[in-house]
């Protein structure tokens, strides 16, 4: 398995807010695309001018705080998959996974609450 991309994510309850403050931090939206998902999420993925990244995650779920996770791209999802069930990671939609066509993606939790956005994006042929 190799990691592609590995920066943080904040699941948040209010997209403008939290992009507004990176804006004005100089990251600037590179990608939104919405209604993802099991959840009908909306996704920011902001970059900076020294190409660092923040992902914004908002679902359509009522939870009680925003909370601070990692996104992980990968080549390939299933074995990164299986190397975090076992360090007891377990998947927010049980053993279900969203794939957009383009992406396949699940949010995992550990027993002592790191959050990974586990994601592998699909190649297509032109």
């Amino acid at each position: 398995m190799k990691i592609t991309t590995f920066n943080p994510m904040i699941i948040a309850k209010d997209a403008e807010e939290v992009s507004s403050l990176f804006k004005d931090m100089g990251f600037e939206v590179r990608h939104n695309p919405k209604g993802i998902g099991f959840y009908d999420t909306e996704e920011i993925r902001m970059k900076d001018e020294n190409g660092f990244h923040i992902d914004i995650d908002v679902p359509d779920i009522d939870f009680p705080k925003d909370f601070v996770a990692i996104r992980m791209n990968v080549d390939n999802f299933e074995e990164a998959y299986e190397l975090l069930q076992k360090y007891g990671f377990k998947n927010i939609y049980v053993n279900k996974t969203v794939n957009t066509g383009s992406a396949k993606t699940a949010t995992m939790f550990s027993p002592s609450k790191i959050v990974i956005k586990l994601v592998q994006h699909f190649k297509t042929e032109e």
